[in-house]
Parts: structure tokens; C-alpha cells; sequence
């Protein structure tokens, strides 16, 4: 009897490998998607999180390489979007509501640092920006009143999103090769990006009173 209560009680925390991939991959993509137009899902811990769960499937490495390629495709198609949406408001002569909340949430002075780094080392600088926590809108912001073309941010753009989704996944798999049950994995893998994400700014703000003293 136990067994038969055990059973059934694994069955409803961890449903079937084929419901988790057709309900799991199409989510991954929507909201990564969604987390690139808008700042509202951390994209990162959901990539690291989808990575514990493909290392606990049946066939890992295929799991883990449909987690990469699904979401570097739709981090890329995300930034296209809302390139594509700041493109129109550079160019009209009101602006666009898109173009405003990118110029809201990038810092003057983070913009001014990514404006110097994409003079300097042009469209390299998106493969860092991806990587650099909040750094991503402050570069995209530079290269559209740079008016960059898309077709030169897309090139660099795609090296971006696939070393973004390589290092989350990454920070995935080492959560979840720490704990054998994979929401401890998912836990530990959030927990860490979520650290990762918050690091710079806490140090930034840390180091700002200490500047001031001096």
C-alpha cells in the first residue's frame, strides 16, 4: 500500500518526461521571450533552472542541448524585438513609449560607459553586455542612438544570447549536479543566479559611500 502512495505521490511532483517537455520548452521559450522585451522575469534563473531539470531526464545531454538551443533562440529573438521597437522611436520624430522605458532604465552613466566601450570595440561589446548583469540595456540603448543597423546588431547579438544561455546553463548544471532531487537542483541553481544577477549593483552601492569619504 505504501508503495502504491508513493508511487502516485512521485507521479504528481514529477509528471512524465513527455508532459514536462510539452509543457516545459514552449513556457521556457515564451518567457524568455517575454523576460527580453519587458524586466519582469529573471531569464537567467530560467535557464538555469530548466538546466537541472534536462540533467534529471533520461537522455541529458539532448535535454540540456534543447534547454541552449531554445533559449539562445528566443533571448535572440527577444532583443531583436525590442531593438526592432527602439529602431521605430529613434526614428520618428515623438519617440516611442519603447524607446522612453529603455532611456528609464539605463543609468546616464551606464550609458556613457557603453557608448565609450562601443566606440572602442563595437559590436563585441553585446557578447559582454549579455553576461554583464544590467548590462544588456544600457549597450542596446548606445547602439540604437548610435543608429547601428540591425542586421550589425543581430551579428553580434546572436554570439550574445548563445554565451549567455551557455553560462546560466552552466550555473545550472552545478546546482544540480550538488542535490539529488531536482528541485533542490532548481533551488540552489536560482538561488546562485539570483546572487550572480544582484552582486555588481550591491557592490557598486557599498563602494559608493566609501568614494564619497574620500
Amino acid at each position: 500500500m505504501a508503495t502504491v502512495a508513493e508511487t502516485l505521490s512521485d507521479a504528481v511532483v514529477r509528471p512524465p518526461e513527455a508532459t514536462q517537455q510539452a509543457l516545459g520548452y514552449p513556457s521556457l521559450f515564451l518567457l524568455i521571450v517575454l523576460g527580453s522585451l519587458v524586466p519582469v522575469v529573471p531569464t537567467g534563473a530560467l535557464v538555469s533552472g530548466a538546466a537541472v531539470v534536462a540533467l534529471h531526464q533520461s537522455l541529458p545531454v539532448f535535454a540540456l542541448l534543447t534547454v541552449f538551443g531554445i533559449s539562445s533562440l528566443a533571448a535572440f529573438l527577444g532583443d531583436l524585438g525590442l531593438y526592432w521597437l527602439g529602431k521605430r522611436g529613434v526614428g520618428s520624430k515623438n519617440g516611442s513609449r519603447w524607446l522612453s522605458a529603455l532611456r528609464e532604465r539605463a543609468a546616464p552613466e551606464r550609458l556613457a560607459q557603453a557608448d565609450r566601450k562601443l566606440r572602442e570595440h563595437g559590436v563585441a561589446v553585446l557578447v559582454v553586455s549579455r553576461l554583464v548583469p544590467a548590462g544588456r540595456i544600457p549597450v542596446m540603448l548606445a547602439c540604437l542612438l548610435a543608429r547601428m543597423r540591425m542586421r550589425e546588431f543581430a551579428r553580434g547579438d546572436v554570439l550574445a544570447c548563445l554565451a549567455w544561455s551557455a553560462v546560466y546553463q552552466l550555473i545550472g548544471v552545478a546546482g544540480g549536479s550538488l542535490f539529488p532531487r531536482p528541485w533542490e537542483g532548481v533551488a540552489a541553481a536560482v538561488a546562485l543566479t539570483l546572487l550572480v544577477s544582484v552582486a555588481p549593483s550591491l557592490w557598486r552601492r557599498v563602494r559608493r559611500p566609501r568614494a564619497s569619504e574620500q
